[in-house]
């Protein structure tokens, strides 16, 4: 009886030997001459040391077509399971490429929805590390199957639990939509890549030229489409990231955020703010510095800070307490918003909105990118979704403009008319419907014809001065209650702490709807 047990005790050990080698030895090391780390190895690197349990180590697939009954490896090309990221559960999954390039079958399918499943019916998020050729060719509709219950999955869960993805390798085909779909997603220089299309298609079908790097790698979704949230040199710096990430998000839509430690004294003077923003209204400045400024310990998480940089989007936190900061970037197109800028910030505030993340915008624009490029290329619908998730947006809302705003871009930066809940300005804000020299070529056009040179000049300056004193300040709608407080900006960290804490057991009741029906 012991013998037996003994023996059964050394096939179990030898089993899981078998699936932690995955597709062996030396595909492992071919893994790492690429600079790339195994499945097993990112889940370690990534979680809390010891807290990792995995999921269904013995899953092999079923398919006995085109050859590939010969070769079954255990866990069929993906590890699955639960962890510990900062002492906080997550669920996970890790393709693994050293099995059939981490191709995806109906049993590596139901690996995957299996782990999304407890993660939902958990409540923790989930994170999914992508490192596959795409789907395994032998399974045909069964493998196409797998993926669309994977995207169900992802739709699902959005909005409920934070969904990360992390690209670290190729990333083709109809698998790019489970990391579209998701929350955040992670990419690593010169070793992942994401196309629903490659290059030799391409080539065959439009006859273009290009390289997998520059058709979809980091640096191609980080700083081009968009589709990219985070770029990094390599894994070890991409998992640092993630787990900074995870340090500003909640577990679900059904927790609350916890405080952030910090030393930080919150009466801390913001000094070095006092000429930032310039006296000039056209001289440009980064927003930047006033964010990381009164942020805790000077520390902004930003996001997709390689795309649409003409808007800034990031996490921080004033006092412990975590926040999405939005700013217009006056060094980049002025800080005026158009198509890319719109999609970016909207998208970003509906996260923080759907898992109860206050948001503090800091609003510095003359107004949308005018051209034929912007009308062609639909800013009236882009722009709109930035209103709309403002508008939508069930979270603290405080606003700062800090200089410029300027039309209906004011209206759409969380101005007092679509209910943001505070609403600041700096001594230097602007508010009007656009800028003084623009409005007066408008307004005044009557009385500036037919003047001589001289008299044009000398009228024209007396107008804009006429102009600038009611409108270039913010007094006019402090006036109306459009604003409420004007601050200085040394005082803002104390300022917006204060309002934070007022503001922390804000509740809205919506109309009953099924859904709104955002542009698209």
């Amino acid at each position: 009886m012991t013998e037996d047990l003994e023996t059964k005790r050394e096939f179990l050990r030898k089993m899981v030997s078998e699936s932690e080698l995955g597709g062996g030895e030396a595909r492992i090391k071919k893994q790492h001459d690429q600079g790339k780390y195994s499945a097993r190895e990112r889940i370690d690197r990534l979680i809390d040391p010891g807290s990792f349990i995995e999921f269904d180590k013995f899953v092999k697939h079923k398919c006995n077509q085109f050859g590939i009954e010969k070769t079954r490896f255990l866990g069929d090309g993906v590890v699955t399971g639960v962890g510990e990221i900062n002492g906080s559960r997550m669920a996970i999954f890790s393709q693994d490429f050293t099995c059939w390039g981490g191709a995806l079958g109906a049993a590596h399918a139901k690996k995957v929805c299996k782990v999304m499943d407890f993660a939902l019916e958990n409540r923790i998020p989930i994170i999914g590390i992508n490192d596959s050729g795409g789907a395994r060719i032998q399974e045909g509709v069964e493998s196409l199957a797998g993926y669309a219950e994977i995207f169900y999955r992802n739709v699902k869960a959005s909005g409920v639990i934070p969904q990360i993805s992390l690209v670290m390798g190729p990333c083709a085909g109809g698998a790019v939509y489970s990391p579209a779909i998701t929350d955040f997603i992670f990419m690593v220089e010169n070793s992942s890549y994401m196309f629903v299309t490659g290059p030799d298609v391409i080539k065959t079908v439009t006859h273009e030229e290009v390289t997998k790097e520059s058709l979809g790698g980091a640096s191609t979704h980080n700083e081009t489409s968009g589709v990219a949230h985070f770029k990094t040199a390599n894994e070890d710096e991409c998992f640092e990231r993630v787990r900074e990430l995870l340090a500003f998000i909640p577990q679900s839509n059904f927790r609350k955020l916890s405080l952030k430690d910090t030393g930080d004294p919150i009466d801390r003077e913001n000094k070095c703010l006092k000429e930032t923003v310039p006296s000039n209204p056209k001289k440009p400045y980064d927003i930047k510095e006033i964010i990381t400024e009164v942020c805790d310990d000077h520390h902004f998480l930003e996001v997709q800070k390689d795309y649409a940089q003409n808007i800034v989007i990031g996490f921080g936190s004033i006092g412990g307490i975590k926040i999405g900061i939005v700013g217009n970037q006056p060094q980049v197109l002025a800080g005026a918003l158009d198509i890319n800028s719109s999609n970016k910030a909207a998208r970003f505030i509906r996260f923080c909105d759907a898992f109860d993340i206050p948001i503090l915008s800091f609003v510095d624009v003359p107004g949308f990118l005018p051209g034929t490029v912007q009308e062609y290329g639909g800013i009236i619908k882009h722009g709109s979704k930035l209103l709309y998730a403002y508008s939508e947006a069930t979270v603290p809302l405080i606003t700062i403009i800090t200089r410029k705003a300027y039309g209906g871009a004011y209206d759409v930066m969380a101005s007092k008319h679509i209910r943001a809940d505070i609403n600041l300005a700096y001594p230097t804000a602007e508010i009007a419907v656009m800028g003084a020299d623009g409005a007066v070529n408008i307004i005044f056009r009557k009385e500036l014809a037919g003047l001589s040179e001289k008299e044009f000049l000398e009228k024209k300056a007396e107008l804009v001065k006429k102009y600038e004193n009611e409108f270039a300040n913010p007094y006019k709608a402090a006036e109306l209650g459009y604003i409420d407080e004007i601050i200085l900006p040394e005082n803002t960290r104390a300022k917006v702490y204060q309002y934070l804490n007022f503001l922390k057991n804000k509740k809205v009741q919506r109309p009953k709807r099924k859904h709104g029906n955002i542009q698209l």
